[in-house]
């Protein structure tokens, strides 16, 4: 802090605690940020606590313990160690224990209002992937255009994913199963990683990176346990489970670096998934669409695609004013 804090006010100290926990814990309404405003105005000091406690409470779980030891010492032998640089007001044994007893009163404040649980619709948009922690500790990542339900409780971890494809990684709870609803079936764990991707109403597929996962594709009666490299496919035809190779599975999960990998892939299905990255209408000739095709792609590089496409393939890749896309077997002259 600069010297114009030397003497504490203590109920504008108490207030800024109130603000900072407020501020990392919570959005506030209009009328709290008029609140907020006309505080920060009634005094340039005010801004000044709000941003120290704002900044010290980003690490008031690493820096209290440290904290505490730098108090004991100063009042025991007058003096700071080197890490008091970090925090200049720490130099003054009377001001390090009144920013003490504030950050106790935040940590209090934190303590009570964090989230115990997570209501959220997370919708991701075109040639766009996102990655969230959830409130308990679960990473996901986002495909495009992939829509997630979360409803987290004390007792219960659910998920809605109505479209599109995500990756999970699962903190552990035994107490509380982590379970993701499709359209095309249901997935039960309780801590591991794995993919899930759903793009049809009675379309699913699953592949497991790490630990076990229990499937119930469509209206089973008994769930298909799936371990590492496993991946499992649901459709009209059936249920297929196979195991990958360490390859394969890089190559499935490819498009959390913004890739995507073909072996022998049909063109009908490899524009699709592009058409559904891009949110743009591409289709194929009957003849075209039979095709196949190999090779590792960049997920938004769609002309560089096209163009890949008609230097391999015996096509003829078309665009309309409209932005539609249309591939055709190419005519030899």
């Amino acid at each position: 802090m600069n010297s114009s804090t030397t003497n504490l006010d203590p109920a504008a100290d108490a207030q800024a605690s109130l603000w900072a926990a407020r501020l990392d814990g919570s959005k506030l309404s209009a009328a709290d940020r008029r609140e907020l405003n006309a505080w920060l105005d009634a005094s340039p000091a005010h801004r000044t606590l709000l941003s120290n406690y704002c900044q010290f409470s980003a690490d008031l779980e690493q820096q209290l313990p440290l904290l505490e030891g730098i108090k004991e010492q100063s009042e025991e032998a007058g003096k700071m160690p080197e890490t008091a640089t970090l925090y200049p007001w720490l130099r003054r044994p009377r001001l390090a224990g009144a920013m003490l007893t504030a950050a106790a009163a935040v940590a209090l404040v934190f303590w009570v209002t964090r989230p115990s649980g997570q209501i959220e619709n997370i919708a991701t948009s075109v040639a766009h992937r996102q990655t969230l922690t959830l409130v308990d500790g679960t990473k996901v990542e986002l495909n495009a255009q992939t829509n997630l339900l979360v409803e987290i409780t004390r007792t219960e971890r659910h998920v809605r994913l109505a479209s599109g494809e995500a990756f999970f990684s699962v903190s552990k709870d035994t107490t509380r199963p982590f379970i993701i609803d499709t359209p095309a079936g249901s997935v039960r764990v309780t801590g591991t990683q794995f993919n899930v991707r759903t793009e049809t109403a009675s379309g699913l597929e699953v592949t497991v990176l790490e630990g076990t996962v229990q499937v119930r594709p469509g209206q089973a009666s008994a769930p298909v346990s799936l371990t590492i490299g496993n991946t499992l496919t649901s459709s009209p035809a059936g249920v297929a489970v196979r195991t990958l190779s360490t390859t394969q599975l890089n190559d499935a999960l490819a498009w959390r670096q913004g890739q995507i990998v073909f072996e022998g892939t049909s063109l009908h299905e490899a524009l699709a998934r592009f058409a559904r990255y891009h949110g743009r209408g591409i289709t194929a000739t009957p003849e075209a669409a039979k095709l196949r095709v190999g090779g590792r792609y960049s997920l938004g590089d769609l002309d560089g695609f096209f163009s890949d496409l008609e230097a391999v393939l015996p096509v003829k890749v078309s665009r309309d004013l409209s932005g539609t896309v249309q591939v055709d077997v190419r005519t030899e002259r």
